[in-house]
């Protein structure tokens, strides 16, 4: 790697030749303030709070895109480089809807940290009659009153996800963000991901809370209310409550929703072993009678509605197989309501979810188990459980470790690494090929469809049969697969796709991180390896081992998976969706 040696603050610095003066400043241990720049995403240099002085330079330049080279003197901290960043700050602010106390984003906010850290502590040019500007879907709540034009939910729609329904409408003083045309965005192909909301960093973009539906629940005496995580939220949920990114916090989570009032706690990783098992089982009979190859995961609601508007021909394809999720909320209201004795009416099932775009599956069409009854009633996201916890003054980091509940509450490795881009794939591929083999895996680790890379292949040999496998995620890279499916460059027979960069540790209703965290820490790798680190210590390994699952299908479900029982309960279907809806 070539390097250049350049002056920092008088500091000698030897960097990387194509590194930018913002990423050499980190190598001398200083952090230049930014708002619009996320690493290999938004690196735009619009909101000019990083300009520096350059020894030769004109004028002020901006530090995220400016390339650094051979003798250059940077200087970080001047008079006149203070004096342009507050300025620009109060600039900002003045357009800018100030009610930090009752914002979803206070204590959160990169704006509000900037304004501390910069000495603002007033805003001579502030907008007196700034209104809310609100726009509300089923998962998401927009408000451009506290909107800074950084662009970077646009660079996460258009670059990362490749849906680009958002962009920068008319030009000068009146630029907003907004749809084509400013129709609402449920007009639009919006997939729910969330993505948008994870790159915002104030309060313009927030999830649709629906905590107080679950308050409301919990309070009343005639519902009995259940909750069930999924598997990547044990690994995020500390980072709400200051733990280190990576932290496994199960017990505690369990402690939490225990003391929030749940009648029970379940675990939907139970929920994941019953998708592998009917998925697994879809797969193998495809693969032996000549069904829809590739098959293809339907886990991820985000990406079956991606697939749903712009890819409908490879709705064939999907798996049959209602996500987790909603394999969950089924059997609880029907399993677990038959045990218990209790009308699956009076069941309130809430999820705890890494997802966004799971507040549009529960409303989705054929996703109930019970005439009349929802699988799942409200679907929540990490953060509104941390703030759930919050508000009941629960000390989550004083709680002891509980196990969840047993009846549904049984995981396995290959369900807790669902979390993980790959994982749904690596859990299948360790139930199939024992079934296809009848013999015991040595060892269960297909590593070849592990790590955060955008797109995966894997080529494996079972029981003589040679499956190619693809793993993608992030929603521009399942098109790049997709595309390459259609034209025949690629074939595979199995496919996992999810529609957040990652996988679900890195989903749109996870624990929002500031800019200098997502671009200077991997905060996928950090997550998935608390989900690999528990696969790896885990008694069962596989979803087949689950004595919950072989005691489901036992008593209820006809004995195995792929019974007409199970796929009344289990399955669903999908249709094609318009992309724009302007009726």
């Amino acid at each position: 790697m070539e390097t250049v040696n350049i002056k920092i603050n008088g500091i000698d610095v030897v960097a990387p030749k194509s590194a930018t003066i913002l990423e050499a400043a980190r190598l001398a241990g200083i952090e230049i303030p930014t708002l619009c720049y996320l690493k290999d995403l938004n690196q735009i240099g619009s909101c000019r709070m990083c300009v520096v002085e350059v020894k030769g330079a004109r004028s002020l330049v901006a530090a995220c895109v400016y390339p650094v080279n051979e003798g250059m003197e940077v200087f970080t901290n001047t008079p006149a480089v203070q004096r342009s960043r507050r300025l620009t700050l109060e600039l900002i602010l003045s357009n800018h809807r100030m009610e930090c106390l009752t914002c979803a984003r206070n204590h959160h906010c990169e704006l509000q940290t900037l304004a501390e850290q910069l000495g603002v502590d007033q805003v001579r040019f502030a907008h007196e009659d700034l209104k809310p500007q609100l726009e509300e879907d089923m998962h998401l709540v927009r408000d451009n009153s506290k909107c800074i034009l950084c662009r970077r939910c646009v660079a996460a729609c258009k670059k990362q996800q490749g849906v680009a329904v958002i962009g920068p409408n008319d030009r000068g003083y009146n630029t907003h963000i907004g749809c084509a045309f400013d129709r609402d965005l449920v007009e639009t192909s919006c997939v729910s991901c969330g993505q948008c909301i994870v790159a915002c960093p104030t309060g313009a973009l927030t999830e649709k809370d629906n905590t107080g539906d679950v308050w409301a629940a919990l309070a009343d005496p005639t519902k009995h209310v259940i909750v069930g995580t999924a598997p990547s939220v044990r690994a995020t949920l500390g980072e709400e409550f200051g733990r280190a990114i990576g932290t496994n916090v199960e017990g505690q989570m369990v402690a939490a929703l225990r003391r929030l009032g749940f009648e029970k706690v379940f675990d939907v990783d139970t929920a994941a072993d019953f998708t592998i098992m009917e998925e697994g089982t879809e797969f193998i009979e495809r693969m032996q009678n000549g069904g829809a190859l590739p098959l293809i995961t339907s886990c991820s609601p985000g990406w079956i509605r991606f697939c749903e508007q712009y890819y409908p021909e490879f709705i064939p394809n999907l798996s049959s197989c209602k996500s987790p999720q909603q394999m969950f909320g089924a059997l609880v209201k029907t399993y677990y309501a038959q045990k218990e004795g209790i009308d699956p009416k009076d069941i309130y099932v809430v999820s705890i979810m890494p997802c966004t775009a799971k507040k549009f599956e529960i409303n989705r069409e054929d996703q109930s188990a019970v005439e009349g009854c929802k699988d799942v009633d409200a679907a929540l996201t990490t953060r509104e459980l941390g703030r759930m916890i919050r508000k009941a003054g629960i000390m989550f980091n004083e709680l002891p470790e509980e196990e969840f509940d047993p009846m549904l509450g049984v995981s396995t490795g290959a369900s807790v690494i669902f979390g993980a881009t790959g994982g749904v794939m690596e859990a299948a591929l360790r139930t199939v090929t024992e079934v296809l083999t009848g013999k015991t895996l040595e060892k269960v680790e297909f590593t070849q469809v592990r790590g955060t890379e955008g797109i995966k292949e894997a080529t494996l040999d079972v029981n003589g049969k040679i499956v190619h496998a693809a793993v993608a995620s992030g929603l521009a890279n399942c098109r790049k697969v997709l595309d390459a499916v259609k034209s025949g460059e690629a074939h595979y027979d199995f496919i996992e796709f999810m529609a957040c960069p990652g996988g679900c540790v890195n989903g749109g209703g996870q624990p929002q991180q500031t800019s200098a965290v997502r671009s200077n820490v991997d905060l996928r790798a950090l997550r998935a390896k608390a989900l690999y680190d528990q696969d790896a210590g885990m008694k069962f390994r596989k979803s087949h081992e689950n004595p919950i699952v072989k005691t489901v299908y036992d008593e209820f479900l006809g004995g195995k998976p792929g019974t007409h029982k199970a796929h009344e309960i289990l399955h669903t279907s999908y249709k094609a969706r318009p992309k724009y809806k302007l009726d």
